[in-house]
């Protein structure tokens, strides 16, 4: 009785010599993958996490990206507008897009004081007095604008390029282009604060990309990953034989390969696998935030008395930690303030001011850590949301979506410190200076990463794909 053939093919001479052939190969590269492989590759190269040589100079290795989710108000942080206090209570004297909710009111002026900080003299209001003490070191952009004023387009749009969910995010065509320098953890993490925004995973996704470069998200807590560790501690005589099932899982994944090719499918299930074996050990020792100095916990906030204030604290100090282990990008989402964020269409004072209370101090010891131990200078911090608030208000005390000029803000990774760029009118509704579209935010991060943003592509669907779509230029002003 001849043995079942699970291809349902013949076993040729052809077919033999081609199987010992890759059999060959499959044992070679298992000696290979035992190794402590140090080899770099060029960008855009799949199936791999190794570090990869960038286009040019990078000025940046690392990214986090610190996500206000919601939209922040650019006339409430960090672009002034005295023409509000001046028509408080008053019609907008200038023509209105239509708004999300279309409830337009009054002129509504900021409830909070403006101050000039730093040698720099940037604005920032007091809603960020831990914030606006690293003032010197922020490149606030005034002028950004996007194509969305609903939530989960503009967040798809701010995360991948695209209003419509499939696409890939920032931070899988960061680990994508670049890889890691880590093997332990992934490449693209996401630090889930306590929300999710709207839009969901699709955010974080690897889209069109190999899986291996999906966002990986933590949560909070003291279990950031499912199935981390064993429900009970394995004997030596179990670990051994842990161990050598394991081995044999590698030398029928080999095998299979060997048959089948590498689609992506079994190939990042494999590498993604023997990823979440690796992160067994190491992510305990990255959320043990217990060895950090008093000092350095409290800098960030470890001992606020505001819950998400600790939240966020926490968050932003394993950020520090991740890239310091070698993770390409980190995102963190904000904390749950009253189960909404920075959205509010009404009582935007008491709504602002907790998302700030969160937040505010956290980034500003992150700031001030990476600094003092030389780690600002080669990684890219980002802040700011999917879009701004409107000058005129919803209702009586909320502001709408506003998609046509708002604030973000940038600091180390190359770009100018104590500079602020771009400008909105005299309401703050319209970006009316040196206009910056998110694929050119998108352009410009790439690039300061040491990544052509027009040759980062992925052939999908009969065209070649890019995260800046076929739009982008880098706004070399902001570079240093």
């Amino acid at each position: 009785m001849k043995p079942f053939n699970f291809t349902q093919q013949s076993l040729s001479r052809r077919l033999f010599l081609e199987r010992t052939a890759n059999g060959f190969g499959a044992l070679a590269l298992t000696s290979l993958l035992n190794q402590n492989v140090q080899a770099e590759t060029s960008p855009g190269e799949p199936h791999t996490m190794l570090p990869r040589v960038p286009h040019h100079p990078a000025k940046a290795k690392h990214v986090i990206f610190l996500y206000m989710d919601g939209g922040p108000s650019q006339m409430d942080t960090f672009d002034p507008k005295p023409l509000l206090d001046k028509e408080h209570g008053q019609p907008i004297k200038m023509k209105v897009q239509r708004t999300q909710f279309d409830n337009v009111g009054k002129v509504l002026k900021s409830p909070w004081e403006f101050k000039q900080h730093g040698e720099s003299g940037i604005w920032v209001s007091s809603l960020f007095p831990h914030v606006a003490q690293c003032a010197d070191d922020l490149c606030i952009i005034r002028s950004m604008t996007s194509e969305f004023s609903e939530h989960t387009n503009a967040n798809y749009f701010l995360h991948t390029g695209h209003g419509l969910q499939g696409r890939p995010s920032m931070g899988a065509w960061v680990a994508y282009g670049l890889g890691t320098v880590s093997q332990n953890l992934p490449g693209f993490v996401v630090l889930n604060g306590g929300l999710t925004p709207p839009g969901g995973l699709d955010c974080f996704h690897n889209g069109f990309l190999p899986a291996t470069f999906q966002g990986s998200v933590f949560l909070p807590g003291e279990h950031p990953v499912a199935d981390l560790t064993s429900e009970r501690k394995l004997s030596p005589q179990e670990q051994k034989l842990e161990e050598r099932k394991w081995q044999l899982l590698n030398q029928l994944d080999q095998g299979t390969l060997a048959r089948l090719g590498r689609p992506d499918e079994i190939d990042s299930a494999i590498k993604n696998f023997e990823l979440a074996s690796r992160m067994q050990l190491a992510v305990p020792d990255l959320m043990d935030v217990s060895a950090e100095s008093k000092s350095t916990q409290e800098l960030y906030g470890f001992n606020a008395t505001y819950p998400l204030t600790r939240t966020y604290a926490h968050q932003c100090l394993v950020a520090r930690r991740l890239i310091e282990r070698g993770v390409r990008f980190v995102e963190i989402t904000c904390p749950n303030v009253k189960g909404d964020r920075w959205d509010q269409h009404g009582n935007l004072k008491e709504g602002h001011e907790l998302n700030s209370l969160a937040v505010d101090q956290p980034i500003a010891g992150l700031l001030t850590d990476l600094k003092q131990r030389g780690l600002l200078e080669d990684t890219l911090i980002i802040w700011g949301g999917e879009f701004g608030r409107t000058p005129m208000a919803q209702g009586e005390n909320g502001r709408d979506h506003n998609p046509f000029g708002f604030t973000m803000w940038l600091a180390g990774g190359g770009v100018k410190p104590g500079l602020t760029y771009g400008a909105t009118d005299e309401y703050g509704y319209h970006a009316i200076e040196n206009k910056m579209e998110i694929h050119d935010l998108h352009a410009t991060m790439l690039h300061l990463l040491g990544v052509d943003h027009t040759r980062l592509t992925v052939r999908n669907s009969s065209r070649d794909m890019r995260l800046t779509d076929v739009f982008g230029h880098v706004f070399h002003d902001i570079i240093a």
